[in-house]
């Protein structure tokens, strides 16, 4: 039997402009929960990691490197 081909992926998190200055903004964590969901359902993805812009919006050009 063949083994699944498996793909390594990372999870990208924005902050939302509505959280304002919240220590950790409610998208955040509702992102980092429907990406956990997802990749539940797909078992050929293995998270390698997850980024997390929490303070820099899309309208904040100087973003961290």
């Amino acid at each position: 039997m063949k083994e699944p081909v498996l793909y390594h992926v990372a999870g990208y998190i924005r902050l939302s402009r509505e959280d304002g200055d919240k220590a950790e903004s409610d998208s955040i964590i509702n992102q980092k929960k429907l990406i956990s969901a997802y990749l539940k359902e797909k078992k050929e993805f293995l998270l390698y990691n997850t980024y997390v812009d929490d303070g820099y919006s899309g309208t904040n050009f100087n973003e961290v490197g």
